[in-house]
């Protein structure tokens, strides 16, 4: 995986891995949301829906993020998404990482309100059963955001 840039979700990152141990991934129960404190209003947690195509829904949508984009996701579907390209390319992203059980990495750029944003994201696989991936863990952080 390509170096992570932004110290917060590298952070992240190193605590999954951490929980993970000898895994494949870590569960939803080894993570405890007060060891992330400092990143949880940039964190989003997703639950895998089973089925074809497989659907997401946005257990939590951290609050600096929900602020950002002007919309709130929690509680919602993926499909609930406004904005076309974003929610295709989160689709992609978050089919890729269940389907391979392995995080992803990336930074883009998108345009909010007009403007041209770039971020950096890492989506983590987790499984409660230790095969199957049933949730995400993803850090998203845009790079005009304190570090």
């Amino acid at each position: 995986m390509e170096e992570i840039a932004h110290p917060k979700l590298r952070r992240l990152y190193e605590y999954w891995v951490e929980k993970r141990g000898g895994r494949t991934m870590p569960g939803r129960a080894d993570i405890d949301p007060l060891d992330i404190i400092y990143i949880v209003g940039n964190v989003i947690l997703v639950d895998v829906v089973e089925g074809d195509p497989l659907r997401f829904h946005i257990r939590l949508h951290g609050t600096n993020l929900a602020e950002r984009v002007g919309y709130e996701l929690t509680g919602k579907m993926l499909d609930e998404l406004p904005v076309d390209d974003f929610r295709a390319l989160a689709q992609q992203s978050f089919t890729w990482v269940t389907i391979n059980a392995q995080p992803l990495h990336s930074r883009r750029d998108r345009i909010i309100d007009g403007r041209f944003a770039r971020y950096e994201t890492v989506i983590m696989p987790m499984s409660d059963d230790g095969e199957r991936v049933n949730r995400l863990l993803i850090g998203l952080i845009y790079d005009d955001e304190n570090r």
